[in-house]
Order: structure tokens, then sequence, then C-alpha cells
């Protein structure tokens, strides 16, 4: 438009001509022409300068909302995580309730065993109180025996000669009463105190008194298994209230959940408009720049051209000259390099790529101070040679260092490096943040133009720069 105004200007005709009236009539429009056609250059490079800040805020909305859907993403897995955690603690709780049940149980089966322990020692002590009285009946009578025997001892000392032999009897009588008596208190003495001693442990056992006041007359046995059941009972209520709490948090938790889910829908709609935002303001770019009017993305728009002209140029050459077939410069399949993180990737074209495109990719950095990188990129997004600064070889462990510089035998299959590679209009301009690393990122402007070889396609040539 700039071009036909400035041609229709200088197509005037002279003063002098016969027509000079009409001529001056002319001159004045074409004047006028031009000043409205420099108005509209204005007004073109102003809205371009506008659409360029849009898209840069658009592209640094875009990137926050991805911030936040990873930072949502992230809660949700952990409500998820807690889901999960919450189901196992409801699951000891239960197991808890049930061994709390079964100690019960068998505390009072003890108790009932002890009863009839209890019992049998009552038994015992009756047995022995039987067998002291059987010996002190022995006693009594072995007393008795000494008796009849000393007696009979004096009356056969009184017959003198008859009476020697009866007296003789009667002494050994008398002696083995006395050794009677004396077994039979014995065993009356042993009786006792074994007796003793069973009736204080069936005491023991039968004690079991209840209530708190007269915890003090219980034996020390049911002291104990009072002090189990006591302990039971709060291991029990304090599992039933934990588990009320958990309950409280489950049911929390999956009303967090459902709000966390609503609040990534919610954001998915606001990312996808921000996504039609951010290429609407760039298809303004676009279409300012292709209008003929001089914007500031003009000069990168043609340098991104020309280098992606050069590329395409010195692979053809490179075919023809059979340092590499068809084949192996559109080969696809990825190989990996083992031990990188970032992961990085191996083709068939690595190679040559690593030959001919430093000559371009390098002498792109000069064009201008504002020129962050400049790369050639398979139809897939895959780098195989970055330019020399981020083409350092990667560190074991430190990803965040490897992020940032080296992105060389990459693929960069995100929104904008899927663009760039695919596309094949004359150029495409996009807005973005670039991931540096570590939670670093930086905001581009990028112009892209599409690379061919044998007339295919083969991918295209990025050139990212700063606002």
């Amino acid at each position: 438009m700039w071009e036909t105004w400035r041609k229709r200007a200088g197509s005037a005709p002279d003063a002098t001509d016969p027509g000079a009236g009409s001529a001056a009539s002319s001159a004045a429009s074409n004047a006028a022409l031009i000043r409205a056609a420099e108005n509209n250059t204005q007004v073109v490079r102003a809205l371009s300068g506008g659409v360029s800040k849009l898209g840069r805020d658009a592209a640094e909305v875009r990137g926050l909302l991805e911030d936040t859907q990873k930072v949502v993403l992230s809660q949700a897995q952990a409500m998820q995580a807690l889901g999960g955690e919450l189901e196992q603690v409801r699951h000891a709780q239960d197991g808890i309730n049930q061994s709390t049940d079964q100690t019960r149980e068998a505390v009072g089966r003890a108790r009932v065993a002890l009863a009839g322990v209890g019992n049998e020692v009552g038994g015992i002590v009756a047995t022995l109180r039987q067998v002291s009285d059987a010996a002190s009946e022995i006693t009594k009578i072995a007393l008795q025996t000494r008796l009849v025997a000393f007696n009979a001892s004096v009356e056969a000392k009184r017959a003198g000669e008859a009476g020697r032999g009866f007296g003789v009897v009667a002494d050994a009588v008398k002696d083995l009463a006395a050794q009677v008596e004396a077994s039979s208190k014995a065993i009356m003495g042993t009786v006792g105190a074994l007796d003793t001693r069973i009736e204080a442990f069936s005491r023991e056992l039968r004690a079991d008194t209840a209530g708190q006041s007269a915890r003090a007359h219980q034996s020390s046995i049911h002291q104990a298994f009072a002090d189990v059941e006591a302990d039971v009972d709060l291991i029990s209520r304090s599992a039933q209230e934990s588990q009320a709490t958990t309950q409280q948090l489950a049911e929390r938790s999956g009303a967090l959940g459902l709000e966390i889910q609503q609040a990534m829908r919610n954001l998915d709609a606001a990312f996808a408009c921000s996504d039609r935002f951010l290429r609407l303001s760039e298809q303004m770019i676009e279409q300012i720049a292709s209008s003929g009017v001089p914007v500031d993305d003009s000069p990168y728009i043609e340098a991104v051209q020309q280098a992606a002209a050069e590329i395409s140029a010195l692979l053809e050459t490179a075919v023809r000259e059979r340092r590499i077939d068809l084949s192996a410069l559109f080969d696809d399949q990825y190989q990996k390099i083992a031990g990188t993180d970032p992961q990085q990737y191996l083709t068939r074209f690595t190679d040559v790529a690593d030959r001919v495109f430093p000559s371009v990719q390098e002498h792109m950095l000069s064009f201008s101070d504002k020129v962050v990188f400049c790369i050639a990129v398979d139809r897939n997004g895959y780098v195989a040679t970055h330019n020399k600064r981020y083409c350092q070889p990667q560190r074991p462990g430190e990803t965040a260092w490897n992020t940032a510089n080296s992105r060389y035998r990459r693929i960069f299959n995100d929104r904008t490096g899927l663009a760039s590679a695919r596309n094949q209009r004359p150029f495409l301009l996009q807005t973005y943040r670039r991931d540096m690393g570590g939670g670093h990122f930086v905001l581009l402007k990028e112009a892209s133009a599409p690379v061919t070889v044998a007339g295919k396609h083969w991918g295209g040539v990025r050139l990212a720069f700063g606002f």
C-alpha cells in the first residue's frame, strides 16, 4: 500500500502542462495521499508496538497460568496421596479396635481362669486342713498311748521280776508313741505353714473387688488385670477419637480435592483463553509485518528467512555431494544418549548438522545484541547442534545447569518449538517464556522460517530475540 501511494504521488503531471489547473489539483491530491500514507505508517508502527507489548503480556500470563497449573496439579496429587494415607490410617485404627476387643476378652478369660484356680486352691486348703486334723488326732492318740505305756511301765516295775518283760514292752510302746507324737506335730507344723501360704495365695486369687474406692483392697494380680483393662480402654477411646478425626480429615480432604479439580478446570479454561489470546496477538503481529510497513520485527523476519535459505542450500549441497542421503537427513528415529538429564538424542544427520549449521547459526548471533539464539530444528523440534554457548557437556546430577547450558541434542516439542519446526508459511512470529532451568524463565519473541530440502519440508530456523 505504501509503495502504491508513492507511485501515485510520483506520477503527478507537470505544472506547465496546459492542464495546469487539473495538474495542481492532482498534485495536491497526491500530497494528501502521501501524508495519509505517512500517517497510516505511523499508526501501523504504533499498532505494531502495542500489539507486541500485548503479546508479551499474553505470553507472561500464559506462563504464569502454566506455573499455577503445575502447583495445582501438585496439590491434587498431594491430596490424592493424603487420601490414600488416611485410608491406611483408618485400616490401622480398625486393627487397633479389633486388637483392643481381643485383649479385653483375653483379660476376661484370664479372670475366669484365675477364679477357677482360686477355687481349686480353696479345695487344696480344705484338704490340707483335713490332713492337719488327722495329724492332730494322731498326736492325741500318741499322747494317750504314752500315758498308757507309762502306767504300764510303772505297774511292771511294781511286779518285779514277773513284770520285767512287760516293762520292756511298755517302754518300747512309750518310745514309739513319743516318736509318733513328734512326727504328727511336725506334720501339723508343716501343714499349718503350707495352709497359711496357700490360704494367702487363695485370697490373692479371689480378691477382685470392684469400684475406685476398693482399688486398695484388690490383690496385685487383679490390680494388674485392672490396669491392663484401663490401658486397653484408653487405647480404644484414643483410637475411636482418632478415627473420628481421621473421618473428618477424609471428608475435608475429599472436599478440597473437588475444589482443586474445579480449580484445575477453571485454569484449563483460562489457559485455553490465554492461548487463543496469545495466538491472536501473534497473528496480528504477522499481519502487520506482512503489510509491507517496516516495523520493529521486520529485520528479524528478513534475517531468519535468509538464514533458513542458507541452511536449505547447505543441506542441498550435502545431499548432492553424497555426504548424506535423504533418508538419513529425514531420520526421526532418535536414539537416547544414556545418562543425560534432560534427555539428549542422536540421529543419522547429527554429524552433518554439527559440520554445516554453526557457520549460519553463529553468524546470526552478531546480527543484533537482542538475539538470544539461532538454531536449525527438524520438523519434530530436534536440535542437533545449538549455538556454541549452549553446547556445554552435561554435568551429572545438575539438571538445572544442564537445562540452561546443554541445550543441544534435545527435542523441544512444546507449543512454540513444534509450531516453529512445522511452520511452512514464509515466516512465523511467536512470543513465549523460555525455560532456563531451576524455575528461571526468560520472555522472548521468536521469528522462524521453514527449511526445505529436495522440495520437502525438513524443519525450520528459529531466531529468538528479546524485547
